[in-house]
């Protein structure tokens, strides 16, 4: 069986005018997630990222946490995160959950994201998206697929909260509320272990943060 590492990105410029890059801390982060998986002995055999800036800075810092280990790197957009911005839009004006774009505060952020998310994947936003939740469950599956005909003993993945999340649904052959629930759990520079082969996939673990487990790293802890 192959080995896959599904990172989500470093903390990204939450609150900022470009939300895709990692803040100073996203990249720590990063740099001591290779850190760890060169004090692990781990290489990969190819990287495979979305095509958000921050997931190409999250995974060539690792990779130079890792000593610069020189591995294959490619991209697919099947593993970007949805556009909450124009999940947010589809709102209108129903009032359905005010505050949604207050961004320079977490809290309320991720209490209208649960919210869109729940209507978005029971297809009652009343605005246009550009892509329904069944689309985003396709490319997921699409991308998930693409990773298992890669072969290799090893790969990296980058991504995002959404698909890490629906990645994690499919694969236990969860209900849609599930996705949500992890969507919301998922923190930064976290890793999903999984096994594959070209025919089936099993989660191994879920959510870790072993570059991060000293008492002194844990206001590294992040989700945003």
């Amino acid at each position: 069986m192959a080995e896959l590492y599904l990172v989500r990105h470093g903390q990204a410029s939450f609150g900022a005018e470009n939300y895709d890059e990692l803040s100073p801390s996203g990249r720590t982060q990063s740099l001591w997630l290779g850190e760890y998986f060169a004090q692990s002995h781990l290489t990969f055999d190819r990287v495979v990222t979305g095509t958000m800036q921050r997931h190409a800075q999250t995974a060539y810092t690792i990779l130079t946490g890792m000593r610069g280990q020189p591995v294959e790197v490619v991209q697919d957009a099947d593993l970007n995160e949805y556009d909450f911005h124009a999940l947010f839009s589809a709102l209108g004006e129903s009032g359905l959950a005010p505050g949604l774009l207050a961004e320079s505060s977490m809290k309320p952020f991720y209490k209208g994201l649960r919210q869109v998310l729940q209507l978005w994947s029971e297809d009652r936003l009343p605005g246009r998206v550009p892509e329904t939740w069944g689309q985003f469950q396709e490319r997921v599956e699409r991308a998930r697929l693409a990773i298992q005909r890669l072969g290799g003993k090893r790969v990296l993945v980058v991504s995002s909260g959404g698909p890490i999340a629906v990645f994690a649904q499919q694969v236990l052959q969860a209900p849609a509320a599930a996705a949500i629930a992890l969507n919301m759990q998922i923190r930064n520079s976290s890793v999903s272990q999984y096994v594959y082969n070209d025919s089936a996939m099993s989660l191994v673990t879920f959510n870790t943060l072993p570059h991060l487990e000293h008492a002194e790293r844990r206001e590294l802890v992040t989700y945003g």
